[in-house]
């Protein structure tokens, strides 16, 4: 049996970050340094996940992959192909650039990656808000107007959130994250971002960062207007269905049954958003901020004794991600 998957985070230092990674879940970040993201599972050119327990433990993801790719993954998933799925918590103590993943569609033509992604929101101070999508009314000529004279706020879809909403972010999606929102972002494994507007900030260099105009238009969906949330509740409940993933959001503890996983379906993500959860075995504990991959080739269960809310991400096998040169 294969024991799931628990990787050493890989922290990011950001102009709009802080240090809410470290008060809200505990981890050890860093000194004195705005740190904004942590990537918890990816398999890139740049950057490796590293196993930190079990009979993989040292490895990096893409090794693992590369010697197990039928019991991590499935039958005829190429060894060479990189994990599809990028897992980051975010920590956005000032507000992010306004910006725009590329769709699949041109993406190649910019020399880019699609990027379709899920925010749930983990922690939101009174107030806090997203930026998804445009207001109703704008068209792409009064956009570009606007652009001009660095004036969007009033074009774009402006919405307060709290703990425990979601929102879905295609490709396409102009979109931006204001302060005060601490965030697990699920996302295809991408890392292209085009900025359209930085709202005047300068970097940790002082200088103004760059933005990518053209790029951006390319990319923008005119057509989306107003995107709604899903609102936390207590019910079990999909957050995302689409082409790249699947998430769902799961209710665990005293009377509710066990979330199990049987041997020989998919490989599977675990996110604990809310309490602590441990494997049935009693092998894996996992608390609050924590994410595991469970290999497909075993069995896998948790249960927890007190409430607790989970994130399963799944149906990923087959999201384009491409292949990760020789290492």
């Amino acid at each position: 049996m294969i024991q799931p998957l628990r990787f050493e985070p890989l922290y990011r230092e950001r102009v709009w970050g802080g240090r809410g990674l470290e008060s809200k879940l505990g981890r050890t970040l860093p000194a004195d340094a705005p740190i904004g993201e942590s990537w918890d599972v990816v398999d890139r050119p740049e950057a490796q996940s590293v196993v930190t327990s079990g009979e993989f433990r040292g490895l990096t993801l893409r090794e693992v992959l590369r010697r197990n790719s039928d019991e991590v993954m499935g039958p005829g998933y190429d060894p060479g192909r990189a994990f599809p799925i990028l897992v980051k918590w975010l920590d956005c103590r000032e507000r992010l650039s306004l910006q725009v993943h590329p769709p699949a569609t041109v993406a190649s033509e910019l020399d880019g990656e699609p990027k379709t992604e899920n925010w749930y929101i983990a922690d939101a101070e009174p107030g806090a808000a997203l930026i998804a999508g445009l207001k109703a009314g704008v068209t792409r000529e009064r956009f570009e107007a606007a652009l001009g004279e660095e004036a969007l706020e009033e074009f774009v879809h402006r919405f307060e959130v709290g703990r425990g909403d979601s929102i879905f972010v295609p490709s396409g999606r102009i979109h931006a994250i204001d302060g005060g929102n601490l965030i697990l972002e699920i996302q295809q494994n991408s890392d292209t971002t085009y900025r359209v507007y930085d709202w005047g900030r300068v970097g940790l260099d002082g200088k103004k960062r760059t933005l990518h105009i053209e790029e951006s238009l390319a990319c923008i969906d005119f057509n989306d207007i107003e995107p709604e949330p899903v609102r936390a509740s207590g019910e079990d409940c999909i957050l995302a269905d689409c082409v790249e993933f699947r998430i769902r959001k799961m209710h665990l503890g005293p009377g509710k049954a066990d979330l199990v996983f049987p041997a020989g379906q998919t490989a599977s993500l675990v996110h604990v958003a809310e309490g602590e959860v441990e494997s049935r075995d009693g092998e894996t504990a996992l608390r609050r901020g924590d994410t595991v991959l469970l290999p497909r080739a075993s069995e896998h269960a948790f249960v927890a004794g007190a409430p607790a809310v989970v994130l399963v991400t799944d149906r990923f096998h087959s999201c384009a991600a491409g292949r990760i040169p020789a290492q």
